[in-house]
């Protein structure tokens, strides 16, 4: 059989306090939307800002994360899986459909309760190796390595696949 690869990435803000609840068996479960934005020229030439919204669900400890630390307006970095959901709908007997992403991976970037951002944490694997300390930067180093640079979405994107790419974020997912 041919291998496959569900890996998502996503940076972007929450749009709303999460939804705090439980698994049947007890695990604690959070719901929240993240906007992604993207800039694309129309045909006179104007930009203009298109935005998607995405569902996000994490169990266990990063839900922890996620309830402590994150709010409306946050910035993360998100790794990790596209599934689906269906079921019939009892009152239209309709079949309905549900697309999220499964959590794996998140770093706080700044804004909602966790002000200071920088820290990456995942579903219950080592991340010492993907945060700004583990990488051998000092969080001043970066700050001044990259203070007065802007960057497109599209760069943003390509340095962050390639930090997650560096820092094992991707292991057993890409094979050259």
């Amino acid at each position: 059989m041919a291998k496959s690869v569900n890996r998502t990435f996503l940076l972007g803000h929450v749009g709303k306090n999460p939804e705090v609840g439980t698994t049947p068996g007890g695990t604690l479960a959070v719901n929240f939307s993240l906007a992604t934005t993207d800039r694309e020229k129309d045909r006179q030439g104007n930009w203009s800002d298109r935005t998607e919204w995405h569902n996000l669900v994490a169990y266990g400890r990063t839900a922890e994360i996620v309830r402590d630390y994150v709010s409306k307006g946050a910035q993360l970095f998100i790794q990790g899986k596209i599934q689906s959901r269906s079921w019939d709908d009892k009152e239209s007997g309709q079949k309905r459909y549900w697309t999220e992403i499964f959590v794996h991976d998140l770093t706080l970037l700044g804004g909602g309760r966790g002000e200071n951002g920088g820290s990456t944490h995942s579903n219950g694997r080592d991340s010492s190796r993907r945060t700004a300390g583990g990488s051998g930067y000092q969080p001043q180093q970066m700050d001044e390595e990259y203070s007065d640079e802007e960057l497109n979405p599209d760069e943003i994107l390509t340095r962050c696949f390639f930090f997650a790419v560096n820092h094992g974020a991707l292991r057993g997912a890409i094979s050259f």
